[in-house]
């Protein structure tokens, strides 16, 4: 029983698009790899490919396994490197999310860095602000801020962090700054979108009681870089988590305001559950090169905080 084997064929019928495809790649006859594949699904006992005279498609199943025989041959690719080199240069494909702005800021730059030293690496980082389905799209892992709600996923924390209200030292000039949550209505304030839905609901907490304010959007984005952007620019007031603009406050193109509150865009967030997490899928398997960039992760957070 050849299970490597069968995974790489699998693998090679969906990049060739066809049974034949595959099976000229590697000098095996269409009955022969319809055999080959037939018996992969009656050894896991599901369908893993929809099949049609003129096409295959993979199932939900399927689509799954895809994704794990994928980092399963590179992995067998990285070994086989390691042995012939006696060197460990992690080879691959690095599928990675973030949020817009933390993932420009922060996340790009210790990704070409870790791309550099390993230029087997072919990097994909795919940048929202809207909860992505890790395991559904096929990441290696994902970056978030806030409390873990998916038990499947492993969360380990990459820093400290907290929400702030902020807006340039010209905003205030002209507007005036607020001094209780209430008068942010009569500001201009800068509001984030997820999945269409304006966050015009802002909370805070204070010696333990929390409250909540409505505030009327000047302006709104789903992209959290836009929203700081406008922000430097002197549009108005915007809720961040203090990663995005630490480098801000450094230049001193933003000031934080109402520094005795707990601030977010959800009433439990107010709590302390904003730091910065990295999420995997939780598999016993896990590829080097994505524990690798874990550790490139943990790395950079801890320098730029003991800075």
């Amino acid at each position: 029983m050849d299970k490597l084997g069968d995974i790489d064929l699998f693998v090679r019928v969906i990049k060739n698009q066809g049974l034949a495809a595959a099976g000229r790649e590697v000098g095996l006859s269409p009955a022969r790899m319809t055999a080959r594949i037939n018996g992969l699904e009656e050894r896991y006992g599901v369908r893993l490919l929809n099949r049609t005279t003129r096409q295959v498609s993979l199932t939900d199943e399927g689509r799954k396994f895809y994704i794990s025989c994928e980092r399963i041959l590179a992995e067998v690719e990285q070994a086989e490197t390691s042995l012939q080199t006696g060197q460990t240069s992690f080879t691959g494909a690095l599928h990675i999310t973030a949020p817009s702005d933390l993932g420009q800021q922060h996340i790009a730059p210790v990704l070409s860095t870790f791309v550099e030293e390993h230029p087997g690496i072919t990097p994909y980082l795919y940048l929202s602000d809207s909860v992505v389905d890790l395991v559904g799209n096929g990441f290696d892992l994902g970056i978030r801020y806030g409390n873990l709600k998916d038990s499947t996923l492993i969360a380990r924390r990459l820093a400290s962090n907290r929400r702030v209200l902020c807006a340039s030292p010209d905003y205030l000039k002209r507007k005036g700054t607020p001094r209780l949550p209430e008068e942010l209505t009569d500001h201009d304030c800068l509001t984030m979108v997820r999945m269409t839905e304006p966050l015009t609901t802002w909370y805070f907490q204070r010696t333990g009681e929390n409250s909540s304010v409505s505030i009327k959007g000047a302006r709104a984005s789903n992209d959290g870089a836009l929203i700081r952007r406008w922000t430097v620019e002197g549009a108005g007031i915007a809720l961040k988590s203090y990663w995005d603009i630490a480098d801000d406050l450094k230049a001193k193109r933003l000031v934080t305001i109402m520094d005795n509150y707990q601030y977010d865009f959800s009433r439990t967030g107010t709590s302390g559950g904003a730091d910065l997490h990295v999420l995997y899928p939780n598999r016993k398997f896990i590829s080097q090169r994505t524990t690798a960039f874990i550790d490139a992760l943990k790395d950079y957070f801890y320098s730029v905080n003991s800075e």
